[in-house]
């Protein structure tokens, strides 16, 4: 299912909606496809015994529930970038899931085998500030591309941060000074970063 609208802050947009890569379940289409197999050559080497048909029907439904229940993992499984997060969720009774501010995103790679490269499927990692860490987010589609999304996503949401923390000190008639205390105040909250406080402090100081 996609990733509901309602779950999105004010102003939030989804840029990315992903599902994992259809080699999610490689393993559980293999598994299928060879129990029929096997269930057919078996009918006909055993002329249709009961028992041998009892239990190769057994095998195929084993291995058919075990496809489904993997399949319905993949329908809820939700790896959604935003305009102000990167979010990951599963599950269908019990849900888990994480959620990473972009201005919280240090460094993101990804890892793609030659065979992954082939099927554009690949593990994507993200580095991040605080007690998550480090995450590693596997069977993402086309990692490159969206670790290029991210990056760029990033760069929109430190400069769309940054208009607003000027916008909120530069009216009013404030004085320089005065602009000044407020950006210092903005930077102790965490909301512009250092080198952000000392470049508009510099620019303000130009204009004196």
């Amino acid at each position: 299912m996609a990733f509901s609208d309602k779950q999105l802050n004010t102003g939030e947009q989804v840029v990315l909606d992903l599902r994992p890569h259809w080699w999610f379940f490689a393993n559980q289409t293999v598994a299928l496809v060879g129990a029929v197999l096997l269930g057919i050559v078996a009918l006909v080497f055993f002329d249709g015994s009961p028992l041998v048909s009892l239990l190769a029907a057994a095998l195929i439904v084993i291995v058919l529930a075990w496809f489904i229940s993997r399949y319905v993992v993949w329908t809820t499984t939700n790896f959604v970038l935003t305009t102000d997060r990167l979010i990951n969720r599963t599950g269908v009774f019990s849900r888990e899931g994480i959620e990473i501010p972009l201005e919280r995103i240090n460094t993101v790679f990804f890892r793609q085998n030659l065979f992954e490269r082939m099927i554009g499927a690949g593990n994507l990692v993200v580095e991040s500030a605080g007690e998550m860490g480090r995450q590693q987010f596997s069977h993402v589609r086309q990692p490159l591309d969206v670790q290029n999304e991210i990056y760029s996503q990033m760069e929109e949401n430190e400069n769309r941060k940054f208009d607003r923390a000027g916008s909120g000190v530069t009216g009013g008639g404030l004085s320089i000074p005065e602009q000044i205390d407020q950006l210092d105040a903005l930077r102790q909250r965490g909301i512009i970063s250092e080198s952000e406080f000392t470049q508009k402090k510099t620019e303000l100081l130009d204009r004196m």
